[in-house]
């Protein structure tokens, strides 16, 4: 369970350990999302009047595009996470990146906004389908994984002749 009822949270901590779908309604069309359960570990605590305390973790893979041959590729993504759940109003800095603000009136603390921003704050931007992947051709977009293209044999830059020409004569 990642939604709370506050009134129960005033008295006592709870200690969570649940998992995040990747079909929860929480993501967005446009993020990157778990391929598999992400897994919601941690405490969540009163933190003072109107405002409670969340240290735990989420761990939990995925899929994305290699960034050299555009296959398939994919991440492991963890991340310790100290957030703070204020009411409106309450003694907080609003400005905090760690400060989420709960809607007014309501009873019930909800992670998994908070939980699905730390997610995409750390998928990674660059993932590779493996460490050697030699990725596309510049010229013919051929994926130089499967074998050299048709094109390798191409000109050289000519740009580079005097530095060919100076190893030439060093060699």
């Amino acid at each position: 369970m990642l939604s709370f009822d506050i009134r129960s949270l005033t008295e006592h901590a709870v200690v969570v350990d649940d998992v995040l779908s990747p079909n929860d309604p929480v993501w967005e069309e446009s993020d990157s999302r778990p391929s598999a359960p992400v897994r919601v570990r941690g405490r969540l605590s009163p933190a003072g009047p109107g405002r409670f305390y969340w240290h735990g973790s989420i761990e939990g893979d995925v899929a994305l595009e290699c960034s050299r041959c555009l296959g398939d590729a994919s991440a492991h993504v963890t991340d310790d996470t100290l957030l703070i759940f204020a009411e409106p109003g309450s003694d907080v800095v609003v400005d905090d990146p760690d400060v989420f603000l709960l809607d007014e009136g309501s009873d019930d603390l909800d992670l998994r906004p908070a939980l699905r921003e730390q997610w995409l704050l750390n998928v990674p931007g660059y993932a590779l389908c493996r460490e050697d992947c030699k990725g596309l051709c510049p010229t013919c977009g051929a994926e130089l994984n499967l074998g050299p293209c048709d094109c390798a044999s191409t000109a050289a830059d000519s740009r580079w002749d005097a530095l060919r020409k100076l190893q030439r004569e060093q060699g």
